[in-house]
């Protein structure tokens, strides 16, 4: 008997035809198999699918009498997948990923009247454009509903390729096989302080050499940003102070409004903030390219090429 929490996609059949056995294979005991392959232990993953243990291992145990082989290495105090299972995950995987962007593409709406949009950005633009556009987009389009992450670009690159997401914003530079970009604008760095720093009436501009010794707060290495401003004090032959480390802009803020520290933030984030100010250094800080990233292959959905539209337009002030 179907499981009443079941969806349509969970009970979509797929019949197994072997030399002596047919069963119809559902779409959920692909999904169980995967849930206990990402968790490594049967509780937790009936736990996440809100099921029984026993059901779960039973289910489990059909699929590998279906396939003819053992998937799940169930020996050791973690349940690990076989080499069996591993290579049957990873085409599972891929499957299921397609399977809901299909289904998405039958629930898109032309007229934009309702849907679901998955952004992500790098920190900086949570700053100072992520407001803007969100607020363009909703105001244009309110029936789209946007989940909006902030997240390193690494991370953005490799949920897009698992259709975790549909579009991303971050900066030019080598990307993973099968992500697209397209140039939105020019960022410029620039060190930043706050009112009581002592560079705060600095009237000509800085070399980078006497920046040796000042204490900085920056972005945390995983971060492209601090990948371009690490590049620039190695090109100067500067070794930083860093004295503080954060995956925050907003942390960033108020430790160089607060205190001594200096700071590089994008100029639109500085421009906006009247109690810091910008400090023009010699030779100045990298401009980059910011972009707008999506999967090569994934399909672009109505809500996704509008909130495209609405990217290049606010683009247009930076």
């Amino acid at each position: 008997m179907q499981n009443s929490g079941d969806s349509v996609q969970d009970t979509l059949p797929i019949i197994v035809i072997g030399a002596t056995y047919s069963w119809p294979m559902e779409l959920r005991h692909i999904r169980y198999l995967l849930a206990v392959a990402d968790h490594g232990n049967f509780t937790r993953a009936a736990e996440s699918l809100h099921i029984s243990q026993p059901t779960l291992s039973q289910q489990i145990k059909q699929l590998e009498r279906v396939l003819g082989v053992v998937l799940l290495d169930r020996s050791g105090r973690t349940v690990r997948l076989t080499d069996a299972g591993q290579a049957y995950a990873r085409h599972a995987r891929l499957a299921l990923r397609d399977l809901e962007a299909g289904e998405r593409a039958v629930h898109d709406v032309q007229d934009l009247s309702r849907g679901h949009l998955r952004v992500a950005t790098t920190p900086t633009f949570t700053a100072y454009l992520i407001g803007p556009l969100v607020h363009r987009f909703r105001s244009e389009h309110p029936g789209i509903s946007l989940t909006i992450r902030e997240t390193t670009q690494d991370a953005i690159e490799a949920d897009l390729l698992a259709d975790r997401l549909d579009l991303g914003i971050a900066f030019a530079g080598a990307h993973a096989a099968g992500v697209e970009h397209t140039a939105l604008f020019t960022e410029k760095l620039g060190l930043v302080v706050g009112s009581d720093h002592p560079f705060a009436t600095a009237a000509q501009p800085l070399s980078a050499g006497a920046l040796a010794g000042v204490p900085l707060g920056l972005l945390s290495a995983d971060f492209a940003t601090r990948l371009h401003i690490d590049r620039y004090f190695d090109e100067c032959g500067v070794a930083p102070d860093i004295a503080v480390e954060a995956n925050s802009i907003s942390a960033l803020l108020e430790f160089v409004r607060r205190g001594s520290l200096a700071t590089v933030l994008p100029d639109a984030i500085t421009r906006a903030q009247a109690d810091l100010h910008p400090i023009p250094l010699n030779p100045p800080l990298p401009i980059r390219t910011v972009e707008l990233l999506r999967r090569h292959t994934a399909y672009h959905s109505a809500a996704a090429r509008a909130f495209t539209g609405a990217v290049h337009a606010i683009a247009r002030d930076y």
